[in-house]
């Protein structure tokens, strides 16, 4: 399958490796954008949107998860200006919150998974995830599965409308409307919080993966322990995760900060492009340096795997250790941060790198992080910014290693 598009010699490994995904390793459509120094050294798309129908420069597709770092860059945003203390109760804000024992519960812990609310108990109605009032009035009258700040297990579905309400309290936008006005729009980005029905028929339709032999532990929690977390979070999710209604038009429309955003590989790498360069427009540089660092880690309480967090963005994780359904992460430099999506394309940014990095791709992989397609665009990144990878599968600049 051919590729197109454009990529500077210092980079050809990473047209190497997105090649032979195409090749080689199962890859059906995707793209590569690549942003160093502030500059465009890989942009590269490549293989089938569906069926007969080449992927194009201007493809988009849906992110999943990656969603999350554009949800916890909204709150960002306002923290920086001063409108939002990521160390103030969520009742300041959002006072229904207080409800059901969470009144102790600090804006930092809904961004770091620390909540306690990653599914809800009492069934919800068909096509829930559509309805932000119902969910938002939900979750605040929902009484945490663990004491808020005591530990941290990811809050797959729910951290949309989590960190997204506050957002709009805070701002008194909805969360697509604050994140198009204040960071789409200003950065020249096509990525939607809620996508326009005039770009419909440019969406790349997911392709789920191949059923594997043995599957992620997560799965196998939550189809043998009805009562688990991942049981709850999997079933009880208003028919979001039925297969095909997460390609519906209702499902490209709605404004759903956990796993609903809609893009391609530039806009993932243009969202985190500032940030690489200190900031920039978006935040300050003061304030990005609490971006990045890592405020939990260690098993999860709701995936079962080590995760490592910073404030709503994924950090370098190394579970190559673990049997090969739960064995992927993100192998990154310790510097580091953005976001997977389920299936494996992600978007992050390396400020000590000036790196800005976005992949995407609708053949979807089996794990939870980032597969060997896209790990192996993101390895190719940092070895041609010379760099080596050390023990812990970090990515370390060479001048760094002792």
């Amino acid at each position: 399958m051919s590729v197109q598009g454009t990529c500077d010699p210092r980079f050809s490994q990473v047209a190497e490796e997105f090649e032979n995904n195409l090749a080689a390793r199962g890859e059906v459509g995707a793209s590569v954008y690549v942003i160093v120094d502030g500059e465009v050294v890989v942009d590269l798309w490549g293989g089938q949107a569906a069926p007969g129908v080449p992927w194009q420069s201007g493809t988009i597709g849906h992110v999943w998860s990656c969603t999350k770092g554009a949800t916890a860059l909204c709150a960002h945003v306002l923290a920086s200006r001063g409108e939002l203390d990521l160390d103030a109760p969520v009742a300041r804000y959002w006072p229904e919150y207080a409800a059901a024992g969470k009144g102790g519960t600090l804006v930092r812990h809904l961004l770091a998974h620390q909540a306690g609310l990653p599914a809800l108990r009492e069934k919800l109605p068909p096509g829930a995830f559509y309805d932000w009032k119902l969910m938002a009035g939900r979750l605040a009258g929902e009484a945490p599965f663990w004491e808020p700040g005591t530990r941290h297990g990811y809050h797959a579905l729910t951290f949309g409308y989590l960190v997204g309400e506050v957002v709009r309290r805070v701002s008194g936008r909805s969360l697509g409307t604050f994140f198009r006005e204040e960071i789409a729009e200003p950065l020249g980005l096509e990525f939607w919080l809620g996508l326009p029905e005039e770009q419909q028929d440019r969406v790349a339709p997911t392709i789920p993966a191949d059923p594997p032999e043995t599957p992620p532990s997560f799965y196998v929690k939550a189809f043998t322990d009805p009562g688990s977390i991942p049981a709850l979070l999997l079933s009880n999710e208003g028919g979001y995760m039925m297969p095909g209604e997460s390609d519906s038009r209702a499902a490209h429309a709605a404004e759903y900060g956990a796993i609903g955003a809609i893009t391609n590989a530039r806009g993932l790498a243009g969202m985190y492009r500032p940030l690489s360069l200190g900031g920039g427009e978006l935040v300050t540089r003061e304030h990005l340096a609490h971006m990045s660092l890592t405020v939990t880690a260690g098993t999860d309480a709701v995936l079962g795997v080590p995760t490592r967090f910073a404030l709503g963005f994924m950090k370098a994780a190394d579970n190559r250790h673990l049997p090969p359904a739960d064995s992927e992460g993100a192998l990154l430099s310790a510097t580091a941060f953005g976001h997977a999506g389920m299936g494996g394309s992600i978007g992050f940014c390396d400020p000590a790198a000036r790196l800005a990095f976005g992949y995407t791709m609708n053949k979807q992989g089996i794990g939870l992080g980032v597969n060997p397609r896209g790990q192996a665009l993101v390895d190719a990144t940092y070895r041609a910014l010379g760099y080596k990878q050390v023990y812990g599968g970090i990515w370390t600049a060479t001048g760094e290693i002792s």
